[in-house]
Parts: structure tokens; sequence; C-alpha cells
């Protein structure tokens, strides 16, 4: 079906209700189908209407939710962005994906404007997620995965109800905070309250005066609400329970969060290209503390050897996915969407193993990429950036174990003979050519990079030496 008409349908029983939460604004369903229908003719009338590529680049989350929900309703593809990427990264992204229009506000007016009859395999919405090289990659997902994807998450994930309340302080330009915090929300009619930014007190504050049901975060930001204190204040008594998504939710921290409140984190386990295929549910008793829970209702999930023969048991291989949520491919990517793609299973790149009860553990990952606070970042990216310094000579970037974020980015530097070249001049450099969550924390000179037999950087070294310096002998920057 079409997404947007949809949300049309869920307008129509929803009308007077208010949806959407941003400080001291509220709109309803019916001020929310205004806007994004005044948009719908403005993008229509600008050429950018049915099946054109639209981007989303709005800094405010509001003014972002109304230029999706208004690109769907014309029909468009839509390609929503996060509001902290530097304007290099979004000027690459509208490169690559060359859009018929960006929307960088949303209009005040409201127009009345049908859903275009867009639907079934043909495309709704475009994310970029990091590529292994650091250019970004764009998963396109169609009406139908959109769709499915969002039963999944409603019904097995969130188990999401008209009268919930949902905090989204998530970027909308990625899965968890688009799909999970404000769409699927607007499809039963829940409300969702709005917040740029996370922040220990703030988003507590919020939580207690707006009466929020569901709090979806990363497990950064649980840690840091635990390490704060401030919970001993806080009153979280509308919250039905916290969920987590983006990177693995350790145990230690889900544990210490039921204890100090009382409610529980559902974890899970998602991405761009599949939305939320394994997940626990809200009222699952089982529950293993390394597991990140059973794959929800339509969803099939196996673990394969590097041939890609079926292992059973316990036995350790590559997690391949097999949902009808699932990305059609890569944007103009047909070798990189061929690699993990296979007879409808998507190859992770994650290397896991299933218990008899379905649960699935994560050992490990095959894929070269580092997971900071929820975010994804790719090192050849960060490298390529710090290679452009006039005074470095190489640069090898790894992911470091961190009890705060899960992991840190951190760099070792061969400098240019003579330089007297400095972390925090390299700090600056990065910060400002990528987003603030990207730059490295720790940064290391080293005389030349370890390297194996082959001449390839050797990263299990790079990660000894870390590990050997306690990742701070190098130079700590903090954020």
């Amino acid at each position: 079906m079409n997404f947007a008409a949809r949300l049309q349908e869920t307008a129509s029983r929803y009308g007077a209700k208010t949806v959407l939460v941003r400080g001291d604004i509220s709109l309803t369903w019916d001020d929310l189908a205004g806007r994004a229908g005044a948009l719908a003719h403005a993008l229509t009338r600008n050429g950018a209407g049915a099946g054109r590529r639209v981007v989303i680049a709005c800094n405010d989350p509001l003014e972002t939710v109304i230029g999706v929900v208004g690109g769907l309703t014309a029909g468009c593809i839509v390609a929503p962005l996060n509001a902290r990427l530097t304007d290099d990264e979004r000027n690459q992204i509208i490169a690559q994906l060359e859009p018929d229009h960006v929307v960088t506000e949303a209009p005040e007016v409201s127009e009345p404007f049908e859903a275009v009859a867009a639907g079934g395999e043909e495309p709704a919405i475009v994310l970029f997620t990091s590529g292994s090289t650091g250019i970004p990659k764009g998963v396109v997902l169609s009406h139908r995965a959109v769709s499915a994807g969002l039963d999944i998450w409603t019904e097995g994930a969130l188990q999401l109800r008209a009268d919930d309340i949902v905090l989204s302080v998530l970027p909308l330009g990625h899965s968890y905070g688009l799909f999970g915090t404000v769409l699927s929300p607007l499809l039963v009619g829940a409300t969702s309250v709005l917040e740029p930014r996370f922040g220990v007190e703030e988003s507590l504050d919020v939580v207690a005066r707006k009466r929020i049901t569901i709090f979806p975060g990363v497990a950064t930001m649980f840690r840091r609400i635990l390490d704060s204190g401030a919970l001993a204040k806080a009153d979280l008594s509308s919250l039905r329970y916290a969920m987590t998504g983006a990177a693995p939710c350790p145990w230690e921290i889900a544990s210490a969060w039921k204890e100090a409140t009382g409610t529980r984190i559902v974890r899970g386990y998602g991405m761009s290209e599949l939305f939320r295929p394994v997940s626990y549910s809200p009222d699952s008793d089982l529950e293993a503390p390394d597991a990140i829970g059973r794959a929800l209702p339509g969803v099939d999930v196996k673990i394969v050897d590097d041939e890609g023969n079926s292992l059973s048991g316990d036995d350790t291989g590559e997690l391949w996915i097999r949902t009808p949520s699932c990305m059609t491919e890569y944007v103009g990517r047909p070798d990189e969407t061929a690699a993990v793609m296979e007879d409808g299973w998507f190859k992770t790149g994650d290397l896991a193993r299933i218990s008899e009860e379905g649960l699935v553990f994560l050992v490990g990952r095959k894929k070269d990429i580092i997971l900071r606070g929820g975010y994804t970042i790719a090192p050849g990216e960060i490298e390529s950036v710090l290679l452009g310094h006039p005074e470095v000579s190489e640069a090898a970037v790894i992911g470091v174990p961190s009890r705060e974020m899960g992991e840190e980015v951190a760099a070792f530097i061969v400098a240019a003979p003579s330089s007297a070249l400095t972390a925090d001049t390299l700090t600056a450099w990065c910060r400002e050519r990528v987003a603030a969550y990207k730059y490295p924390r720790f940064i290391t000179f080293l005389d030349d990079l370890p390297r194996g037999a082959t001449g390839k950087v050797d990263r299990i070294e790079l990660l000894r030496l870390a590990n050997e310096k306690n990742s701070g002998a190098g130079g700590r920057v903090d954020d």
C-alpha cells in the first residue's frame, strides 16, 4: 500500500489529536496533514512531484517530519538528512542523489492534498549510511518495505498504542530515529515529542513534563543518565519502557537502569537496510544478557559459513536475514547491492550464533565499521580527512573500546619529517570537515604504521597498542 495513503487514513481517524510536539508548538494530525499538503503542492508546482527525488535538509526536527510526510504525500522519493552533517558531507550526499529539489524549511500554511498513488516496489525513502570507504551509501526502501517495516516496529518491537507518548531525540536522518520515534507513532495515532539534541537533565525533564511513555535511545544516553546521578530526582512514573538500538546495549546498563527506574530497556538490532528485524518485545519474558533478541514475526534469520552454507546449533557464522522490510538497492551501486543480497537474504556482515530458543547472540563483525554512541563511522572517511592535512604522511583509524560510547575513534598518525603537528591541531582540522560525532578522540603519533607481510596496515596491532596505552597516551581529546 502507498505509505502516504496509510498515513492519511490514520489522519482521518485521529485528526484532532496532537501527534507532534516541539517545544511550545503542538500539531494535531489535521495540522500536520495540512502543512504536509502545502509542501506537496509546492513540490508539484516546482516540478518535483511523483517519482522525483527530494532531499529533506531541515535543521528543526518538526520541519523534517513535515518534509518527509509532505514529500511522500506528493509521491516523491524522500531522503532526510542528519542535521549534524557538515556542509561538505551534505553536499556529497546531494551530489550522489541528484535530487530534483532540496527542502530546507517547511511551509507555515495549510492545504489539502490527496496522496499520490505510488506504492508496491516503487521507492519511497532513501536513507544514507556510512560505507566502508567513507562514501555514504543511499539505502532505497520501497513503499512495501516501509509499510512492512513499520508494521514490525509498531507491533513486535514497540507494541505501540494510540495513547503512547514517545520521546524523539534521535537523528531523523537515520532509520532508528525516523521509523522508531516518529513514523511508527504517527501510523498508530500516538504522539512524538521532538527534541533536537539529547541532554541528561533536559531529556529527563521532558520525560516528566510531557509524561513520556516510551524512551527510545542508544546505550550511551542511558549510561550518561545513570552516571550523572540525576535519576535520584527524576520523575519517570509515566514511562512504560525504554528501548535501545543502533549499537548493542551492554547488559550492565540494562540491569542498572531497571534497578534504578523499575522500567525495562528493550534491546534490539537493526540497520538502515532492514529496519529492526531482531528484537526483544516489551512483554517478552525470555531474555539473555548477551543476546540481542529474537527474529520478529515475518522475519527469518540463519547463520552461514564463508561459502554461504547454513550452519546449525550454536555454530558461529555470518548472520543472514530475510524480511519484507529489506531495502531494494544501494543508489547507483549495483555491485555493492549484489554483494549483500542473495535470494532474498541480506548478508549483515555481523558474526553471530542462534540458540535453541531463537535468541541471536552477536560475537563480532566482519565489517570494518566503528560504532560510536549509536552512529556508524567509516574509518576510511576519517583517514581521508587526516591525509588531507599537509603535515600528515600516513594515517590509520580504528575503533577502540569505550565504556561510555561503546567504541571511540582512535587515529594513528605518521607525521611528515620535521613536522610540529599536535593532536589538538589535527582535531581542529577534522572538526571543520566531518560531523562532530566522527572526529578522533584519541590521536597517537608513530614513527611507522605497523604492517603485515602483504604490506597492509595491521589493525590488530594498532588495537593492541591502543589497549597498552589505555587509549590515551597519544593525546586524549574530549568531546
